[in-house]
């Protein structure tokens, strides 16, 4: 009997762990920040840290205009992308990068797609079944992630509000999530 309580307190504790880490501290929207909004430059950049700290942490999440995006600090450059894959909406602020075919690559913690840093291209390893003996080779789906211009300006970091007269496949997810967060997201 005694197992069975200790059994049950500790699924209990886990359960309040789990509820914890869902609903704690969250990145700070920008235009609804304690210190009164983001920063906006007279040319449209608009703040999102101290480069120092993106540095170190390797990398941040703002909202901007209500869009979730990420900046990474990678092998001395800084990108930035919507903060929800293209694919299913994983939050890629969780990603690990990876280097494939020389190309830094933000891989997405639900279903491991592969995303570039620099321009936003969707990766997959396929095969020419063509060829005498196929081996598998990294190509491109086209671009799939919207990216952002991060601008370094006396150790602030800015980032260009998304030109939103092109469309990418990432847009349904930053969309989906302005209107209704995570939780509306299923995940």
């Amino acid at each position: 009997m005694l197992n069975l309580i200790i059994l049950g307190l500790h699924f209990f504790i886990c359960f309040l762990i789990s509820i914890a880490i869902w609903w704690g501290p969250k990145d700070v929207d920008l235009h609804s920040s304690s210190t009164g909004g983001a920063e906006i430059e007279p040319d449209g950049l608009i703040f999102v840290g101290k480069e120092e700290d993106i540095k170190k942490s390797q990398r941040i999440t703002a909202k901007i205009n209500g869009r979730e995006i990420v900046v990474f600090y990678h092998e001395g450059k800084f990108h930035a992308l919507d903060s929800r894959c293209y694919h299913e909406g994983g939050p890629l602020c969780r990603g690990e990068i990876e280097d494939i075919d020389g190309q830094a690559c933000i891989v997405c913690p639900w279903h491991k797609f592969k995303i570039t840093l620099e321009t936003g291209e969707g990766l997959y390893e396929g095969i020419n079944p063509l060829e005498p003996s196929p081996t598998p080779k990294w190509q491109s789906k086209g671009v799939k992630q919207r990216i952002h211009k991060v601008t370094i300006d006396n150790g602030n970091v800015y980032v260009s509000p998304p030109d939103l007269s092109v469309s990418f496949d990432s847009d349904y997810y930053a969309d989906l999530y302005e209107s209704g967060g995570e939780l509306a997201m299923g995940k």
